[in-house]
C-alpha cells in the first residue's frame, strides 16, 4: 500500500474547511497541511483537522519537501501565481473554481504543468456529484432518446455581506455567474453533449444593499448534437425551502425531472411508468470523488476527469456569455 498522499491548502477560509469535512472520509489516503499568512489560523485549523503541518505563509507551504500537492483556495485573483510556484517546485496542484480569469492563463498553466511534469486538476466538484453521474448515465443510455430540450434552474436568495471579497470583481475574477454559476455551466456542458455556443443576457442589475455584484444571469445555448437549453441563475430570488428547484432535460423519448441540488431524479420515458432515482446524498456535492480521481492521478499519472483542458471548455463558454451578457440587452 502506498503511503497517504501529504497535501497542502494554501489559505484557511470557509472553502478550506468544506473540503476537509469531506477529506475525512477518505481516510488513510490523504493527510493534509496548512498555510495561512497568519500562522495561528493555520495552525488552529491543523489542530482542527488533525494535520501533519502548519506553515507562516504559502511560500513555506510550497517549498516544504514533505508536500506532495497544494490546493489553491484563495480568491481567484491569485489562483494563477500559486499555480505556477507550485508547479515550478515540483507539486500536483488542485484550484479552486473558477480557477483563472482569461484564457491565457489557462494557456500558461497549461504549459507550465507540461514542463513539470505535474498533475493539474481544476476543483470543479459539481462534475462529479452522484447527480451529475446519474444523468450522464441516463442519457448515455438512451432514456430520453434523442435530447431536445436542456432547462436548469439554480435560483436561491443568498446575498453576500459587503466586506465579502466577492464583491471585488478584481479579487473575484467577475461577477456572481463567474464566479458560482460556472459550476452550473459546467453540469449543464457535462452530460454527453457538449455545448458549443452560449449566450448571456443579464437583466438590470440591482446595486441596493451590501452586495453590490451583478447576481442573476439567463444563459441560452447550443449543443453539439443540435439540442438546445437554458439556464436560470439567480442569487437574489428566494427559492422555496430557501434552495429547491427543478430543471428538466427534455428528450424525443421521455423526460427526466431532477432537483438541482441532486436530491431526486425522476425519469419517464415513453410507454413505462415513471422512475424515481436516489443519486445518493453521501458524498452529494462530489468532494471525495473528486480527490479520489486528484490522488489517482498523483500516483498513476493519468489525467483526472477534469483536468485543464475540460475546465478550458468551460472558460471559452464563459467567455462567449460574458461578452454577450450586456445589461438590460
Amino acid at each position: 500500500m502506498p503511503g497517504p498522499v501529504h497535501i497542502a491548502f494554501l489559505g484557511c477560509g470557509f472553502i478550506t474547511r468544506v473540503h476537509c469535512a469531506h477529506l475525512r472520509r477518505l481516510g488513510t489516503d490523504v493527510t493534509v497541511g496548512f498555510a495561512s499568512r497568519d500562522l495561528a489560523r493555520a495552525e488552529a485549523y491543523r489542530r482542527e483537522f488533525g494535520g501533519f503541518a502548519a506553515w507562516d505563509g504559502y511560500e513555506a507551504a510550497i517549498a516544504d519537501a514533505r508536500v506532495d500537492a497544494v490546493v489553491v483556495a484563495v480568491p481567484p485573483r491569485y489562483h494563477l501565481d500559486l499555480t505556477l510556484r507550485a508547479l515550478a517546485a515540483g507539486r500536483h496542484v488542485l484550484v479552486e473554481k473558477p480557477a483563472f480569469p482569461t484564457m491565457a492563463d489557462y494557456v500558461t498553466v497549461q504549459q507550465a504543468r507540461d514542463r513539470a511534469g505535474r498533475i493539474v486538476i481544476v476543483g470543479e466538484n459539481d462534475h462529479y456529484k452522484p447527480l451529475a453521474v446519474t444523468l450522464r448515465r441516463l442519457l448515455a443510455e438512451g432514456l430520453v432518446g434523442d435530447l431536445v430540450f436542456g432547462h436548469f434552474t439554480t435560483i436561491a436568495h443568498r446575498l453576500k455581506a459587503a466586506d465579502d471579497w466577492r464583491n471585488d470583481e478584481a479579487m473575484a475574477g467577475g461577477d456572481a455567474f463567474f464566479e458560482e454559476g460556472i459550476h452550473w455551466l459546467h453540469v449543464a456542458g457535462s452530460l454527453g453533449p457538449r455545448i458549443v455556443r452560449a449566450h448571456g443576457y443579464r437583466p438590470t442589475v440591482s446595486r441596493d444593499g451590501p452586495d453590490r455584484r451583478a447576481k442573476s444571469l439567463l444563459v441560452s445555448f447550443t449543443y453539439d448534437s443540435g439540442a438546445v437549453g437554458s439556464l436560470y441563475y439567480s442569487r437574489e430570488i428566494p427559492s422555496l425551502l430557501r434552495g429547491l428547484r427543478l430543471s428538466k432535460l427534455f428528450g424525443r423519448e421521455g423526460v427526466i425531472t431532477f432537483e438541482s441540488n441532486g436530491g431526486f431524479v425522476v425519469a419517464r420515458r415513453r410507454g413505462r411508468l415513471p422512475r424515481l432515482i436516489l443519486p445518493g446524498v453521501r458524498d452529494i456535492r462530489g468532494y471525495q470523488a473528486m480527490y479520489r480521481d486528484f490522488v489517482t492521478g498523483i500516483r498513476t499519472g493519468r489525467p483526472p476527469e477534469m483536468c485543464l483542458e475540460r475546465a478550458m471548455d468551460d472558460q471559452r463558454l464563459m467567455d462567449q456569455i460574458m461578452a454577450s451578457a450586456v445589461e438590460g440587452a
